[in-house]
């Protein structure tokens, strides 16, 4: 089954709709500030790019060093093996850290199985929750697109989207909100969804669970696609960009494989996601890593209680988990005023 382009027939939603919707998820930025940031954000990930791939013996090369990342890939039918290690490689680092409190049953109600060709078409990477969705060759596909598949989810880019999915990622959230404060379903945000599942990437990141270059590469890989997410998706919302510059920014800026590329855009714009779906990845995350500093690394509750209390407490926009961690209930008719990031600077 050959992969399409990036459908022209694709409409972006106006800025008045990405007001309102950032508005409902309480994030007090506007679209054109939401870019600045991603820009901001992308510069520290080329830094680190660079440094790696200077390890690698690439220079500044980094597509070169990605190329090499890229070709460590499972073979075909071994994918399942790769999970379950790289999800055991995680629990073991997250249990040494004492950060989280994982039941018993979370750790092992999960399984795995294979997305069609024809999801692939819009899942081109991993999907989560109770079941661990990856992109596999089959059969039916063309030996590119088979190659595409097992390249686009090599070893070193699983590394990161196993635990994203799984635990303490999507699998840990679901199962926890099936639980506990099941009354906050109709406040469920994506900036708690996926903002936490990346937030727990750069939480790892930050206390060397990527350690060799090839590791960090694969890590940098999914943090420079989540600030390309909030600029192609804003830039085609605001009428700046046609969804093939969107792909050809993701293969040129990030480095995918071109079929990848327009199977993100096209899951990205087909209607099934808000606009702002495909930001929540990185402004949850930091709104997290902004949590995470104030109440832990400034000594107001250890990492186990911090974390805990975000599961126990369910889905909502993280500005509410702020106030809930403060224990400061919001007043009536409350407007989200909380600048989670760092200076700006166009």
């Amino acid at each position: 089954m050959a992969a399409a382009s990036a459908p022209s027939s694709l409409r972006p939603e106006s800025g008045d709709v990405l007001v309102e919707a950032l508005r409902y998820n309480m994030i007090a930025y506007t679209p054109e500030e939401l870019i600045v940031l991603a820009n901001q954000e992308f510069a520290w990930c080329d830094k680190k790019m660079l440094r790696a791939s200077n390890e690698l013996g690439f220079g500044d090369d980094w597509k070169k060093a990605l190329e090499k990342v890229k070709n460590e890939y499972a073979a075909p039918g071994k994918m399942i093996y790769l999970v379950q290690q790289l999800q055991k490689e995680a629990m073991t680092f997250i249990d040494a850290h004492d950060f989280v409190t994982i039941p018993a049953l979370a750790r092992q109600d999960w399984w795995e199985e294979a997305l069609t060709p024809q999801a692939q078409l819009t899942s081109p990477f991993f999907l989560g929750g109770d079941v661990i969705m990856v992109s596999s060759p089959a059969s039916s596909q063309s030996t590119r697109e088979r190659l595409e598949a097992m390249r686009g989810n090599n070893e070193f880019f699983s590394r990161g989207t196993v635990f994203h999915e799984l635990n303490p990622g999507h699998h840990m959230q679901g199962y926890m909100s099936q639980r506990y404060r099941v009354y906050r379903t109709p406040f469920h945000t994506a900036f708690w969804t996926e903002g936490m599942a990346f937030y727990w990437e750069m939480l790892l990141w930050d206390l060397g669970y990527d350690r060799t270059p090839d590791q960090r590469i694969g890590v940098l890989f999914w943090r420079m696609h989540r600030c390309a997410r909030i600029i192609f998706s804003l830039n085609f919302h605001l009428g700046q960009w046609p969804a093939q510059k969107c792909v050809d920014f993701l293969v040129d800026r990030v480095g995918h494989e071109r079929a990848n590329a327009e199977g993100e855009v096209r899951r990205s714009f087909e209607g099934s996601y808000e606009p702002i779906y495909q930001c929540a990845y990185m402004l949850g995350a930091l709104q997290f890593h902004a949590l995470h500093k104030e109440f832990v690394l400034d000594g107001k509750m250890p990492n186990r209680t911090f974390h805990d209390t975000l599961y126990f407490n369910g889905n909502m926009p993280v500005e509410m988990c702020r106030a809930a961690l403060a224990k400061a209930g919001p007043p009536r008719d409350y407007a989200p005023a909380w600048k989670f990031y760092g200076p700006m600077t166009a």
